[in-house]
């Protein structure tokens, strides 16, 4: 089913903060713009904006879809273009980023997988990191998206129903508040964090993140462990707000500004590589195993049937 282009209107009328305004922007009557959000509302069952003195204010409901919304059209252009080009093998990979999963992993190994597939284009597919997106995301790679790239275990690609190419197993370092006590060291020990809180994703989410959770917790009670239940910017923030410790790896060194990403002197790591569809396209195909070739990795975890 096709989205419905009252979507666009919203997403228009949310950003503009009128309805005026946003049919300057869309080159429609403030009348026609009223009607379109008006039959979505009505559509939807939802009251999307709340009309104040100062303008339209999105409602709890409105400020969900429209974090939504944004996906939902990119993901049904990008079906048209596919039916489009049906009959012929599409050469384009489309790389899902967000700031945990960014493509800077391509940038590095470029040139030399360009050499190899130099009929292969790329196209980055920015999207929202929330739970709800990146469930349907990974549950759905080969089609809007065809690649991410991030840390993962086989726990989770089951749980995911996709797979992935394990590119390397990159050490769990600490974030912390360019202000905390600790910004100035350049590498920590386990001890350095006595009487510190760390926060650290919900039990379950990874293996090895459980894994570093039982070893602090049976060897280091003086550490709180403060749970989340995802990575994305809130907790980023919630870290440097709170002045709290974090668990991150090196790739989300540039998510937050005020943030920085501390070595510590412990052993765990965490696999990090491609997730792609349990079955991959050809033109992804010839990509992993490009990947394959140029860096040397590549063990192909085990797919979900």
């Amino acid at each position: 089913m096709m989205y419905n282009p009252q979507l666009e209107t919203f997403l228009c009328v949310a950003d503009a903060g009128s309805f005026n305004k946003a049919a300057a922007t869309l080159y429609i009557t403030p009348t026609a713009v009223v009607k379109q959000v008006n039959l979505l509302e009505s559509s939807l069952g939802l009251t999307l904006f709340t009309r104040t003195h100062r303008g339209l204010v999105l409602t709890e409901a409105g400020k969900s879809l429209y974090k939504d919304s944004k996906y939902i059209i990119r993901y049904c252009k990008a079906s048209v273009l596919r039916a489009k080009s049906a009959g012929g093998e599409e050469r384009v990979i489309r790389i899902g980023t967000s700031p945990m999963t960014p493509g800077q992993f391509l940038v590095d190994l470029w040139p030399k997988v360009h050499s190899l597939c130099p009929d292969i284009k790329f196209e980055l597919v920015p999207y929202e990191n929330t739970p709800e997106n990146a469930r349907e995301i990974l549950a759905n790679l080969g089609q809007n998206i065809h690649i991410v790239a991030g840390p993962f275990d086989a726990r989770a690609l089951q749980n995911w129903r996709c797979a992935a190419l394990l590119l390397s197993r990159q050490p769990i370092r600490l974030a912390l508040s360019l202000h905390h006590p600790l910004a100035g060291k350049t590498r920590l020990t386990v001890q350095d964090l006595h009487g510190e809180r760390l926060m650290m994703i919900r039990r379950g989410w990874n293996g090895s993140m459980d894994a570093l959770r039982d070893d602090l917790a049976q060897k280091h009670p003086e550490i709180e462990i403060v749970d989340f239940d995802f990575f994305n910017l809130d907790t980023f923030n919630r870290c440097e707000n709170a002045n709290d410790l974090m668990v991150a790896i090196d790739n989300w060194k540039s998510v937050h500004p005020l943030l920085k990403v501390v070595p510590v002197r412990w052993k765990f790591t965490i696999p990090f590589g491609i997730l792609h569809a349990p079955t991959p396209s050809p033109t992804v195909e010839r990509f992993l195993e490009a990947i394959q070739q140029v860096t040397g990795a590549g063990e192909e975890l085990p797919k979900i049937q």
